[in-house]
């Protein structure tokens, strides 16, 4: 019963870290050009392998009922960060693309490309 609690405490933290990753998240993407997505999902990967092996070997029935509670709040918490991802995914797709235009613009200003002056053209 030890290592069960034992356990369950684990678990809790972890949670409670995950809640924290996902919070700081949503609040910052979109918001703080400084904030650095790829290691918060670093940290929220890092998160989700703990509980996978907290997990491991636990059976279904021994879960703490907190848990459940627990985790549909950060249930929802997941859902608002993976549109807010989405979107800011979907901006940087839109810069990208405005990029790659703007350098094919200047590629093709009137001067010959580089196509039309190959050797095994003429």
């Amino acid at each position: 019963m030890e290592a069960v609690a034992s356990n369950d405490v684990r678990i809790q933290n972890v949670l409670g870290r995950l809640e924290m990753i996902i919070d700081n998240e949503n609040s910052r993407i979109g918001v703080d050009p400084e904030f650095d997505i790829k290691t918060s999902n670093a940290h929220k990967s890092r998160c989700l392998y703990e509980l996978t092996m907290l997990h491991r070997d636990t059976l279904p029935g021994e879960f703490s009922p907190a848990f459940a509670s627990q985790t549909r709040h950060l249930r929802d918490k997941l859902e608002v960060n993976s549109q807010k991802v989405e979107a800011h995914l979907d901006a940087v797709r839109s810069v990208v693309d405005l990029l790659k235009a703007a350098a094919q613009d200047a590629d093709a200003d009137g001067i010959y490309s580089e196509a039309q002056f190959r050797y095994s053209d003429f």
